[in-house]
């Protein structure tokens, strides 16, 4: 989401755009890099329709029906934003409230109700993924989906799984969950459900390939956004597959990201949308631009764009002027014959099932807060030059016990990366020294930066729309001094002269590693980590390194967005024991020092690998950019190998694997079996076949003129955008329509037509693809027991890693992993408990570009399906081909 801050003064704000409006006016540049061989989409023309999908059915029936009954003007006044500023939420679609389909808010963001009060600012996504725990990501949704309907917001405005995370220095990887298609699609999946059980709209985000905040947007006709340029099977094996089980949850609307894809931008890639999205995948949810982000009014509408966001645009034009590609705009491109009337049938039908589907008809609240100012009262449309007042802001609590389970999240999500000689947990009695501002909050306020846009004080989330207002942040060195009483705190960067510790004294250094949305620059950070790479901010590495020439024993606590790199002290003798915190949200404080003084065991494993050195990944993942103002080509030509992929693969040892994680207590797997369930075929069976939409029984005749006219004696709002044409620009386009004299210049391959069945993709099926892909083929049992000898109790994670057979010709990465479970309780010493772990039909396939389907390699081979505690801990593996399994081996990498 792009930001603009209305918190500065109306002067700059009038000169931003008075310059915005200078550079659009400008001579425009369509140069780009050249597209390399191979990546361009094909056209894949007309949208199917939605409305096929069993457990849709009913909703769209209604949405039918409803639908049926609109004007033009009503059909498309709720298929846009009402512009920028212009209501209480973030986006604000309009309505019809001749029929009572009411205006629908949107609000980010993905960890929390952003710039609001009385809510709760939870964990992070990459906090989230670093649990492992599949039932408490869940919670973690509920208790977000129970704050926004409590705030009135229709549309949560996440889970995001996209970045994947494939560029270590991308600035929003934390919004997401962690670098591996499966760890995104389950944690996706889950706060999917989680939210829409309270009725809330999740919207996930951003599809595909928005791996790089620099040079992510299209800008006025002047700047291209880069082209993700990913083949065919890579997408599908990695940036789809998040998606696709996001679909198959159920999930109600999907955002388009700010990039190409392929060459073709994001909103309007008829082959993203049209073929992967709605067809290959079955969606039945509508798909919306990030804001601002629309470049065209037609092109978008045929390539299966359903909702623009906030209606306004930065792709061809400024915003707050009344311009939009769509709202009055589409009116007319449906009078005058370019967007076919099925076309914005199937978006309104799309967006009303929606509405239906999450039971959104029946007593939803509406908005009680306002995005835009912390004050009662208020302008209603802040962008509008005069607006109308009232109350904005009726300061509703939406908290209830969330804090609970934020905290949980904080605690479980704890990585403990090294802890030599059992340092920890801390005894009670030893003196403490805390260093780095990061232990402390803010001193100018825990919500002093717009969006989080400083790394001042203890870093509990990134910057920009992914963030969320602290209604009070539990700090570290709060909770230490309540905890104990020797505790002497030295609020810098800078190592300071301290008195000569003893060998009984204990440092804990607080570093941290910050990124976020290219909205902001951040300490010469334009989002994504590239002036600071992977190193540790504020000199963190120094501060490490002089606390360890000191004293006897240091504790690093690490506050990041993703990995970072720690060769320069990781060894030094002093350094006792190595945490990863991520991103705590508002529990920073009582979370980590519980893990700390044993009150409960870290329980946290790696979202991500952490490198020896940033040289260690493949040059491709680097951040893109080119001096000139043209579109930079980013192609992914290390395919399926990110992260620990591309390390196995490359025999390239990692400081810390994917997936690593120490506790206190002495975890054993043993007793494992597997199971088959369902036979394999090489190809899965046929898809069923696809019922006829009953989005086809509306009318698609190109209504009258007058179906578009302003209403008489309409009071308008400045600024505010609206459906409705002037009587002369109405019958003007219905004569042009009417002739058919002048035709839209429509983009090789389009067709109106809707396809056959038989013309579908063989992956395809409703609601995620062909449903045979979810069957499950085996499931595999593990026994997980602290030793008795063991000291601690501790929750044990159980990580399925599958490694395909060595006699295939196909590329495969060494492992992948394809499930995991995570106890319910902790494990006490010589306390057992077994584990869970199933692979589907879809886990042992390979994309097949030239069948374009599913397909298992050799059914009947030897997939080795390795468990354990880390992508580089497997002490246990299971055979498909002979159904046996045996403990205490070595692993493959």
């Amino acid at each position: 989401m792009l930001i603009f801050n209305m918190g500065c003064p109306s002067g700059l704000r009038s000169l931003l755009l008075l310059f915005l409006a200078a550079t659009a006016s400008a001579s425009v540049l369509r140069h780009r890099d050249p597209l390399p061989d191979g990546f361009v989409n094909a056209p894949y023309y007309p949208t199917p329709y939605g409305g096929w999908a069993d457990d849709w059915s009913e909703s769209y029936e209604k949405a039918v029906d409803l639908v049926s009954q609109m004007t033009l003007a009503e059909k498309v006044n709720i298929t846009a934003g009402t512009g920028l500023y212009m209501g209480r939420c973030v986006g604000n679609t309009g309505s019809v409230s001749r029929l009572g389909f009411p205006q629908l808010c949107l609000q980010d963001g993905p960890l929390g109700v952003r710039t609001t009060d009385n809510i709760t600012a939870f964990p992070a996504g990459i906090t989230a993924g670093a649990t492992f725990n599949k039932e408490l990501i869940y919670e973690r949704g509920v208790a977000i989906g129970e704050e926004f309907r409590g705030k009135g917001a229709n549309f949560y405005l996440g889970p995001c799984v996209g970045p994947l995370g494939r560029k270590p220095r991308g600035g929003r990887n934390w919004e997401g969950f962690g670098s591996d298609p499966v760890l995104q699609a389950i944690a996706g999946s889950q706060t999917i459900k989680g939210v829409q059980e309270q009725g809330v709209i999740a919207t996930l985000k951003h599809f595909m390939g928005n791996e790089q905040e620099l040079y992510r947007m299209y800008q006025l006709n002047v700047q291209q956004a880069y082209s993700s340029n990913i083949d065919d099977r890579t997408l599908h094996e990695l940036y789809l597959w998040p998606f696709a089980e996001g679909v198959h949850t159920g999930v109600g609307s999907i955002m388009a990201s700010y990039n190409a894809i392929n060459g073709s931008a994001a909103s309007q890639n008829s082959y993203t949308i049209n073929g992967l999205l709605k067809d290959e995948l079955g969606f039945q949810g509508l798909i919306m631009t990030d804001w601002l982000a629309q470049i065209s009014g037609v092109a978008s509408a045929l390539a299966g764009l359903d909702l623009s966001m906030p209606g306004d645009t930065v792709g061809n034009n400024i915003p707050l002027d009344g311009y939009s590609n769509w709202m009055y705009e589409l009116t007319r491109s449906i009078l005058n014959g370019s967007v076919p009337v099925d076309r914005l049938n199937d978006m309104a039908t799309r967006i009303v099932a929606t509405w239906y589907q999450l039971g959104q008809d029946k007593d939803y609240p509406p908005p009680n807060f306002s995005s835009n100012t912390a004050d009662r009262t208020g302008p209603l449309y802040p962008g509008a030059l005069f607006s109308p007042t009232g109350v904005v802001n009726e300061y509703v609590n939406v908290q209830g016990d969330h804090k609970v389970v934020a905290k949980q999240v904080a605690q479980e999500a704890i990585t403990l990366l090294k802890n030599n000689g059992s340092f920890l947990p801390l005894s009670m009695s030893s003196p403490i020294s805390v260093f780095g501002t990061d232990a402390q909050a803010d001193p100018l306020g825990i919500n002093s930066c717009t969006d989080k846009s400083c790394n001042r004080g203890l870093l509990g989330m990134g910057w920009g729309s992914g963030s969320a207002n602290y209604p009070y942040l539990d700090d570290p060195i709060s909770s230490l001094k309540r905890k104990v009483t020797n505790v002497t705190y030295y609020n810098t960067d800078d190592f300071p002269t301290v008195p000569a510790p003893t060998s009984d004294d204990v440092a804990i250094v607080f570093v941290s590693s910050d990124s976020g949305e290219n909205s902001y620059t951040v300490e010469n950070n334009h989002g994504d980590r590239d002036a600071d790479g992977l190193a540790l901010w504020h000199n963190g590495d120094e501060l490490i390194q002089n606390a360890a020439e000191t004293y006897s024993n240091v504790v690093v606590v690490i506050h990041t967005v993703g990995p970072v790199t720690m060769e320069s002290w990781i060894d030094l003798p002093s350094v006792k024991a190595v945490l990863v915190a991520h991103l705590p949200g508002q529990e920073a404080g009582d979370s980590l020092t519980e893990v700390l003084y044993g009150d409960a065991s870290p329980s946290g494993h790696l979202p991500y690998s952490i490198p020896v050195s940033e040289d260690d990944y493949p040059a491709s993942v680097g951040l893109v950019a080119t001096p000139t103002l043209s579109q930079i080509q980013d192609t992914y030509t290390e395919g399926l190998y990110v992260d620990y992929r591309h390390l196995n693969q490359a025999g390239i040892k990692p400081r810390f694997a994917f997936g690593h994680g120490l506790s206190y207590a002495d975890f054993l797997f043993s007793n494992a079996s597997i199971t088959a369930v369902t036979p394999l075929s090489a190809v899965p069976p046929a898809r069923p076949t696809k019922p006829a939409s009953p989005v086809a029984s509306l009318n698609a005749t190109v209504p009258g003129a007058q179906e578009a006219y302003w209403p008489d004696g309409f009071d308008r709002i400045w600024r505010y955008l609206y459906p409705w044409l002037s009587t002369s620009e109405a019958d003007a386009a219905y004569a042009i329509g009417a002739a058919g004299d002048e035709t839209y210049p429509y983009p090789d391959g389009y067709s109106s037509v809707q396809r056959s069945d038989d013309g579908g993709p063989p992956a395809g099926g409703p609601s995620g693809g062909n449903p045979a892909l979810w069957d499950v083929a085996y499931t595999v049992s593990v026994t997980v027991t602290n030793s008795a000898d063991a000291k601690f109790g501790g929750k044990a994670v159980a990580q399925a890693y599958v490694q395909f057979p060595s006699d295939i010709n196909i590329d495969t990465p060494v492992i992948q992993l394809r499930d995991f479970a995570k106890t319910g309780a902790a494990l006490a010493p010589g306390q057992s408990a077994t584990l869970e772990l199933s692979l589907s039909r879809k886990d042992l396939s390979v994309w097949d570009t030239v069948s374009q389907n599913w397909v298992v390699p050799v059914p009947e081979g030897r997939y080795s399906v390795w468990v354990g505690s880390a992508s580089d801990d497997t002490p246990v593996v299971c055979y498909t081909d002979t159904l046996e399994c045996g403990s205490g081996v070595t692993g493959p990498v």
